[in-house]
């Protein structure tokens, strides 16, 4: 039985039996979420066959570091925006064996800006052949928690749909 919520198991659970038909493999780049999605992803049994690795990069220097985002970017625009999001997911597939990789980064909340609120996070997939897609969410002021939670259903969602397209 999961530990997360029916509707997260059952999108986890239809990320790797679609990866697997196709025998991709699935990496994730997180930051607000802080590996919950891959943890979403791995409590999935059998995910073994389709989860190969996922990156934590919480500090802009992680992102650096590890997924090789520019730091022209992070100062240009910062780490939340659709620029990073990109960089973070080409990271992530250059990175590793993927097929196809999702990075999310946002304001989890509390806090955030007029320019940037608390809830908003961006999202991008990137595939080995070069699709790309990106989507800025504006959950709101919902609580950390929650939108963490939603970040997870719609980066399941958008990994399905780079998987089908591909």
């Amino acid at each position: 039985m999961s530990i997360l919520p029916h509707n997260i198991a059952t999108l986890a659970a239809d990320v790797i039996k679609s990866a697997s038909s196709k025998e991709w493999y699935v990496a994730t780049a997180e930051s607000c979420t802080g590996g919950l999605i891959g943890g979403a992803l791995t409590d999935v049994a059998g995910s073994s066959a389709a989860v190969d690795r996922g990156f934590i990069t919480y500090t802009n220097k992680a992102k650096m570091q590890i997924l090789g985002v520019k730091s022209e970017t992070l100062r240009a625009v910062g780490a939340v925006s659709e620029e990073t999001a990109r960089e973070m997911a080409l990271g992530a597939i250059a990175h590793s064996s993927s097929h196809v990789a999702v990075a999310v980064t946002g304001i989890a909340g509390p806090g955030g800006t007029a320019d940037k609120p608390g809830g908003r996070v961006h999202l991008a997939t990137a595939t080995r052949d070069g699709v790309f897609e990106h989507r800025q969410m504006d959950y709101g002021d919902i609580g950390r928690d929650e939108v963490r939670l939603a970040t997870i259903v719609t980066a399941l969602e958008m990994i399905i749909s780079a998987i089908n397209s591909g």
